[in-house]
């Protein structure tokens, strides 16, 4: 074995395994020497919009009904230089929750209308669906809007078949497909015709007559054909032996009713008013006013020219019709694939995909039916406020979904049995993070040494690396973060904890619990039984929280008691957090201000009840938003909780995380944060968006000496390794950084046991 020398370090440096030279961290060095590395950089890769405005396009966005905002226009502007001054197939805006997303969209298509583009679809959630559509109406003057979302989305589809050949009249044309409807397939059962043999009835071709045969060229039983489960045609005149299952569509007594209950779902309009306004204008002439959704049932006439309804009721329907859809039409065909079996490519020139992180996955039906849409359409625009979930491989499907040309081109294609398993392997291991975890243990001993056995395993972790950063996401993406918007746009946010002490029988009860749990989890985890993990983890987080009822703890196969804990506080004694809870908002509601209280505990530990029996007995006007509000009645149902003049809002932060602005509660309480970061970081956005004009405040509350603490605490670590990758560096520099890649769960257990 040779020998190393172990020389002495200069004066002024560190030992081995210590940084050389003066510490600095990334901020100063970016601020000391960015200008001259920004100056390489654009030497090397010039951008593709210099900031310099195109004064045509700026022109039209100041056209508008509502002009974007300086800094959303330079957006605007550059996503426009990508799409159609060097001709990319897609463009990227990576902006921040609440910077308006929906906003730079639009603006951008009233860009591309002006240069020629006509149609643009719009992919988005089921809840923001009519959002969509209400901010299109607002900002683009004589824009049409079809939403595709209910019913009657075949039979618009089918109209736009039949005009595909009819001149522009120059409007603009907006087509908002939900989510959930984009599924590809469509609802179908097998068609044929009856022939009658001695012995039985055979399936015949309804075209042409022929006897349906199966593989092995044996007739087939109209009964057996009946029960297929695969699409065939005639093997003579090669005729679809399938046909599309369609609803019936209503006529007569039944248009009526379904008119009726129609109408009984909106505002102010009851059994009494529906019988009227039938009788005054026909089933038939409301069906159609419903079914397009349009604003000219809100403002109805009479024979003498008599608005029917008041002021106050059309601004309670407006809103209500916002996230309603009625249709009286057929269904049954996804949208999806009406378009790629029905429409020609370039149909819809411009799509734009909202949340579209959402369409990541490699198995997902939705993200698969977006990659249809994208290679139909002319461009494609994705929108999202996360790009990266954290795994390279993760990126690689929706880059390949809206950049398939550049994928090909760079080798990443399907392999021979059309899957894409190795195509997203080897674009993990050329632009993401790999982890090689060697298992030693012991064998059986031989006679002269003592047998181990190695194995090696592989798996991924966060991470992507610069390469497919320059080659992927810069060239393509525009990035705007809500402090680049400036000051005279949003009001002041703030972000406070509040560490809030346990009472004397709580911190004893929780001391113990902690101490049964955790020599359990030291046991099995000794035995390599990670399965108490997640019920321990859970338990110490949620009783603090929830020890106004008893709590017993499980072993999860076994079924063995591990702890349990006595009820500690009664239905009418409030505990620490409640008190606190209660305190802070006697004080917003002193200033005027509106109270947003998020709890995670909504289903089995129900603390949402007993929250709101609290503050209701403080004196407070509280509700409450459950799961059972549908997702696309979620706005106008907190709106309508406002015009009652509540003062508290409680919910799940999972039921808002998406969407909503919830303007009017300017403070926000987390009673607990759960273990999801993104959505924690959009929930705490819920109120700090474009619109609002009080300062934001959002609380977190912990119990002291707990594990929410400790809990809250890799919770902030995770947000700033997050926030580091979207151009936020913390101010310690690239240390800050996980480089373990733990869930916040595994980060937590190792703690607890150590």
């Amino acid at each position: 074995m040779n020998d190393i020398t172990q020389l002495p370090a200069p004066a002024g440096m560190a030992q081995s395994g210590e940084v050389f030279g003066p510490q600095v961290d990334l901020n100063a060095f970016v601020e000391e020497f960015g200008d001259g590395l920004l100056a390489s950089l654009n030497r090397s890769h010039p951008p593709v919009y210099d900031g310099e405005a195109n004064p045509r396009r700026q022109a039209i966005m100041d056209a508008l009904k509502r002009a974007p905002f300086p800094e959303q226009a330079e957006v605007v502007q550059a996503i426009s230089a990508l799409l159609l001054d060097r001709h990319e197939p897609a463009g990227i805006i990576n902006a921040e929750m609440g910077t308006g997303k929906t906003m730079m969209a639009i603006a951008t298509a009233a860009v591309c209308h002006a240069e020629g583009y006509r149609r643009f679809l719009v992919i988005a959630p089921p809840h923001l669906v009519y959002k969509w559509r209400r901010e299109i109406l607002e900002t683009v003057d004589q824009a049409r809007v079809w939403v595709l979302n209910g019913p009657d989305t075949l039979v618009k589809l089918l109209k736009l078949r039949e005009a595909l050949g009819q001149p522009s009249d120059g409007r603009p044309e907006f087509f908002i497909l939900g989510r959930v409807r984009m599924r590809m397939g469509f609802h179908w059962r097998p068609a044929a015709a009856r022939k009658r043999v001695p012995g039985g009835e055979l399936a015949a071709c309804p075209q042409c007559g022929g006897t349906v045969v199966d593989c092995d060229n044996e007739v087939v039983s109209l009964s057996q054909f009946l029960r297929e489960e695969r699409r065939h045609k005639c093997r003579h005149c090669h005729s679809p032996l399938w046909t599309l299952m369609r609803p019936q569509r209503a006529t007569g007594t039944l248009q009526r009713d379904l008119v009726l209950k129609a109408l009984r779902k909106l505002p102010t309009i009851g059994k009494v008013s529906s019988e009227r306004l039938v009788q005054q204008f026909g089933e038939e002439f409301l069906a159609t006013l419903l079914g397009d959704n349009i604003h000219e049932f809100i403002n109805l006439m009479d024979e003498n020219g008599e608005l029917v309804f008041s002021d106050r009721q059309a601004a309670r329907m407006e809103r209500a019709m916002a996230a309603m859809e009625f249709g009286f039409g057929e269904g049954g065909y996804q949208p999806t694939e009406f378009i790629k079996r029905q429409l020609p490519d370039h149909t819809f020139d411009l799509l734009i995909v909202d949340e579209g992180h959402e369409y990541k996955n490699a198995g997902s039906a939705q993200g698969q039916a977006m990659g249809v849409l994208a290679a139909k359409a002319r461009k494609s625009l994705l929108l999202t406020g996360t790009l990266m979930g954290g795994y390279a491989d993760d990126l690689f499907h929706l880059l390949f979904r809206i950049l398939t040309p550049r994928m090909l081109e760079d080798g990443y294609r399907p392999n021979g049995r059309g899957s894409m398993g190795p195509a997203a392997m080897s674009f993990l291991r050329d632009h993401g993070v790999l982890k090689d975890i060697y298992t030693e243990r012991d064998g059986d001993a031989h006679k002269t040494a003592r047998g181990k056995k190695l194995s090696v395993r592989t798996v991924k972790a966060p991470g992507f690396g610069p390469k497919g950063i320059m080659r992927y996401v810069l060239p393509f993406t525009v990035f705007l973060k809500l402090k680049d918007i400036g000051g005279n746009v949003l009001p002041p946010y703030d972000e406070d904890f509040i560490e809030v002490p346990m009472d004397d029988e709580q911190a004893f009860a929780y001391r113990r619990l902690e101490g049964q749990l955790t020599a359990e989890l030291r046991q099995a985890l000794a035995r390599k039984d990670t399965t108490l993990l997640g019920v321990v983890l859970n338990a110490l987080l949620a009783w603090p929280d929830c020890c106004f009822r008893p709590e017993t703890v499980k072993h999860p196969r076994s079924g063995s008691l591990l702890a349990f804990v006595k009820s500690l506080f009664g239905e009418q004694q409030p505990m620490p957090k409640e008190r606190e809870l209660v305190d802070i908002c006697r004080q917003e509601k002193v200033e005027g201000r509106k109270v947003l209280v998020y709890t995670t505990y909504t289903g089995k530990r129900d603390t949402s009840s007993r929250l709101k029996a609290m503050l209701t007995q403080a004196g407070f006007k509280v509700a409450v938003l459950r799961s059972s509000v549908e997702t696309q009645r979620r706005e106008d149902w907190i709106a309508d909780q406002v015009d009652r003049g509540v003062d508290v809002l409680i919910t799940n932060p999972d039921l808002v995380k998406t969407g909503l602005d919830l303007l009017d509660f300017p403070t926000i309480v987390f009673m607990q944060t759960g273990w999801n970061v993104y959505t924690l970081q959009q929930a705490a956005r819920r109120s700090w968006r474009i619109g609002q004009r009080q300062p934001v405040k959002v609380l977190y509350l912990g119990y002291a000496g707990s594990s929410q603490i400790a809990c809250l605490s890799l919770m902030a670590k995770k947000i700033a390794v997050a926030q580091s990758t979207s151009g936020d560096v913390p101010e310690s520099g690239l240390d800050a950084l996980n480089t373990d890649g733990d869930s916040v769960e595994m980060a937590l257990a190792r703690q607890l046991v150590n």
